[in-house]
């Protein structure tokens, strides 16, 4: 029998019990302290060990905040968000999709509108800004408003396909990389990147555009010009502070300065395919402002 008293305690660990079986707790500890009289320091024990496991528990729930820039993606948006949730709900994971749009004129933003309540709020959410003001600053107003403690950044315009980040966090989770980034130019196992619908000179720019990077700022990364990443947020907030670019040499830039504040980047083949609707944002001014970058950082770094 139990001493006088502990009538109360056992009602607060039914209560506890009743919450920690809505988290999953294993069903014969359930069952155990049902069919058992427990004595008070015991269930005081066991309900501080079921406060921890619970408190473990939740700590363990990862959450993804994907960052999408977008600048006239009025046809390629729907189908890249229906694909990223599609991705993270197989997958049982926590996810928001975060939209900075940069004042498209063909009505991107009111698409944007409908998929925030096709999928609600708590999924898609509107960061709008006024004019086009880059791609570097579009991530860092987006990163404000992430609540996720993990980033995906990538682009809207179906070059990256969210197929592959099931694999960029299975990496993550296997090496405890700060930054996984995906890669056309390297091979993992069976899995090899690679490039599709390019014309050759536009091959022989990124591939020239990486190997100028790599000679010069030896980062030892195979593919600096990709846009496809995986971050924690902690480390994103670190290195996006210490980025100067805010044109098309800021990935570029985020690498370098990433490696060289000495943290781990792990790699993940993918596959790019060119854009599906809509034409290349990448110009001869484009060019220049990331060979300007490279030679900056080859100074600076």
């Amino acid at each position: 029998a139990v001493d006088s008293g502990s009538g109360d305690l056992a009602a607060i660990w039914r209560c506890r019990m009743q919450q920690a079986v809505s988290h999953t707790f294993p069903t014969f500890l359930f069952r155990f302290v049902f069919l058992y009289d427990l004595r008070p320091n015991f269930l005081t024990l066991l309900t501080l060990l079921i406060d921890l496991w619970v408190f473990t528990m939740a700590a363990a729930k990862n959450k993804y905040s994907v960052i999408l820039p977008t600048y006239n993606e009025r046809r390629n948006l729907p189908i890249i968000v229906w694909l990223i949730q599609r991705t993270f709900n197989q997958e049982k994971l926590d996810w928001e999709v975060i939209i900075v749009d940069d004042g498209s004129p063909d009505g991107t933003l009111e698409i944007a509108k409908q998929l925030q309540k096709l999928y609600g709020p708590e999924h898609i959410v509107l960061k709008p800004r006024q004019g086009k003001l880059g791609l570097g600053t579009a991530y860092v107003h987006g990163l404000k408003h992430t609540t996720g403690n993990f980033v995906i950044i990538m682009d809207a315009d179906f070059s990256h396909h969210p197929k592959f980040i099931p694999e960029m966090i299975r990496i993550q989770k296997e090496t405890d990389a700060d930054i996984v980034t995906g890669t056309r130019y390297a091979s993992r196992g069976d899995i090899k990147g690679g490039v599709y619908g390019w014309d050759l000179f536009r091959k022989f720019t990124s591939r020239t555009a990486n190997l100028i990077a790599d000679v010069m700022l030896m980062p030892g990364v195979s593919d600096l010009t990709g846009s496809f990443r995986l971050y924690k947020k902690s480390v994103l907030e670190k290195v996006i502070l210490n980025t100067e670019s805010k044109g098309y040499s800021f990935q570029m830039e985020m690498m370098v300065r990433a490696k060289a504040m000495g943290y781990k980047v792990s790699e993940c083949p993918i596959t790019f395919v060119d854009r599906v609707y809509g034409e290349s944002k990448l110009g001869g001014s484009e060019i220049v402002d990331y060979l300007k970058g490279v030679l900056s950082l080859w100074v600076k770094v």
